[in-house]
């Protein structure tokens, strides 16, 4: 994503681009795959910047991301329920959402009280910093978001300081200290409260839906805003090195021994793999140093990996169910989930999220939880037999839980396809399979610092930048806006007017935009490794055009 929207933003800056992508699907692991008629999406479970009059929203009409399309929103963003069965929504309004957690504990009122209060006043401020790095800022842009941030400073500092784990621990009902940290499906550890009540007020707001079409639909219709501004893609292309001369990148070495030149070299891929193979180790700056080499060795500080298991099956469940719900395991049931790490178990019912994810009459449920990569990555590389047997145990077991939420549903379910964190490592590139990057306060000042003072370059490598969640942070939004900052950057390098606009296609978005998903390999789908075809973007080369 990052990849494509530094090539949309440069193409309509004047600038020829390239992309080169290893995989034959643009979008990375915003991504899908099918098997037996269903879509099983990957990546989107919501998009910020659904809703016109924002930053962020803008961003996706210039790359034309939500052409044509309808958007889903729910509301409330996720359910928990406990191993005893009890239960607690977090809804989208706050008023809905303090009535619902002091019926579940009217003890902890004044804590609920005090969250929904913080909770309110999110819903009235409108920060989505995605258009512009502040070095290119003028002088009035810079007033007008010191004129939003100064009045709310005390709230951000308060929110942004306190870690939800602690935060959580206030609470005298075990449901509400536990339930508080998965309201974002798992907990995802080393989070402040701020991200929360952010994410909640823009779905108060209707600026976290889902789009029509879901995470490849996203990618193709970005894909599509690409080609149509002349931009290149050469599929199944892997890139082997990053050419430089005289410290200067001047292209790229593709596997297959070809050249290609440019004037400047974009990589939006795995920064590690960016660092340590395109660039063998070479260049890097102080701040990717501290990341890779301090931040990241560090326990809880990067995403971890998921197990995902998707589950077609004839019919649906029944009307009324949470459209997600986080189950907090017992322990007899947490140990037998291999390679997980929280005790908890997140279904969602894909199939309510968009039209044409299953065959009609037919549905998919998407069943996940966090887990350890290097569990996965040494059976997959040391007993290929024991790592399949284990995702036959992880079928098994989603299928057993199914049944027992959902009685008769064995007997409908007609697939189980199972994907590990090794699964994502080995198609998309990602470090240990992480579905995000960072995930921690150090790691979010630095890349502020990234990109306000190194503006996405490396110390001593003229001709060259980094775009992605590496070194922008984690979420699709914050991904295409950093291609966005690097065709800035590239333009004010270049002497090039930096220009973006919307698309203005409002073709009706349909399935058959997806073009030929992969398929999986033929067999039960329990029986054989499940492969879905997702990949990270390659290094973009950016040339001027001649005159």
């Amino acid at each position: 994503m990052a990849g494509m929207a530094t090539g949309c933003y440069a193409q309509m800056s004047g600038i020829e681009t390239r992309i080169f992508e290893k995989h034959v699907l643009p979008g990375g692991c915003c991504t899908a795959w099918s098997r037996g008629g269903y879509i099983f999406d990957y990546c989107i479970e919501w998009l910020n910047g659904t809703a016109p009059g924002n930053n962020a929203n803008q961003v996706w009409r210039e790359l034309g991301a939500l052409d044509g399309k309808t958007v889903r929103n729910f509301e409330l963003f996720n359910k928990v329920v406990d191993e005893r069965g009890r239960e607690v929504n977090f809804y989208n309004d706050p008023d809905r959402l303090e009535r619902e957690l002091i019926a579940v504990s009217p003890q902890d009122a004044p804590l609920i009280k005090a969250f929904c209060a913080d909770f309110r006043r999110f819903t009235k401020l409108a920060l989505h910093p995605f258009l512009k790095p502040p070095p290119l800022e003028n002088w009035k842009e810079k007033l007008a978001t010191l004129r939003q941030v100064l009045p709310a400073f005390a709230l951000f500092w308060r929110t942004g300081a306190a870690q939800m784990g602690p935060y959580a621990d206030r609470f005298a009902d075990p449901l509400l200290r536990r339930g508080f940290r998965n309201m974002f499906f798992q907990d995802p550890g080393n989070f402040a409260v701020l991200p929360f009540l952010y994410n909640l007020a823009e779905a108060y707001n209707d600026n976290v839906g889902f789009p029509q079409g879901g995470s490849l639909g996203l990618s193709r219709s970005v894909e599509e805003r690409y080609l149509g501004l002349g931009g290149h893609i050469a599929y199944r292309t892997r890139v082997d090195r990053v050419l430089v001369e005289d410290g200067r990148a001047v292209g790229v070495r593709l596997k297959n021994g070809e050249c290609h030149y440019a004037d400047h070299v974009v990589s939006a891929c795995d920064g590690l793999f960016t660092l340590n193979t395109l660039l063998d180790g070479q260049y890097s700056n102080p701040r990717l140093d501290k990341l890779f080499k301090e931040v990241l060795p560090r326990p809880g500080e990067r995403y971890p990996g998921v197990v995902s298991a998707f589950v077609g099956f004839d019919g649906d469940v029944p009307a009324g169910e949470s459209h997600s719900t986080t189950y907090l395991l017992g322990a007899d049931d947490a140990a037998r989930l291999p390679g997980g790490d929280q005790g908890s178990l997140v279904v969602q019912l894909r199939s309510r999220y968009s039209d044409g994810f299953a065959p009609p009459g037919k549905s998919v449920i998407h069943v996940t939880y966090f887990s350890d990569y290097d569990y996965w990555k040494q059976l997959r590389t040391s007993d290929r037999r024991q790592y399949w047997a284990k995702k036959r145990e992880v079928a098994e077991f989603v299928r057993e839980f199914l049944e027992r939420k959902y009685p008769g549903i064995g007997a409908r379910i007609e697939l189980v396809d199972v994907g590990t964190p090794a699964t994502t490592e080995r198609y998309t590139g990602n470090h240990k399979g992480a579905i995000l990057a960072w995930k921690s306060p150090d790691a979010d000042d630095l890349i502020a610092a990234l990109i306000a003072k190194d503006r996405l370059r490396l110390q001593g490598l003229r001709g060259f930048s980094m775009a992605g969640h590496w070194v922008a942070g984690g979420s699709l939004i914050k991904a295409a806006s950093s291609g966005r900052f690097c065709a800035q950057y590239l333009c004010e390098e270049l002497g090039v007017p930096f220009k973006a606009w919307e698309s203005g296609n409002r073709e009706p978005w349909h399935r058959d935009k997806l073009g030929h998903l992969p398929q999986l390999d033929d067999g039960p789908a329990l029986e054989r490794p499940s492969r879905p075809r997702a990949v990270a973007t390659a290094p973009i080369a950016a040339a001027l055009p001649a005159a």
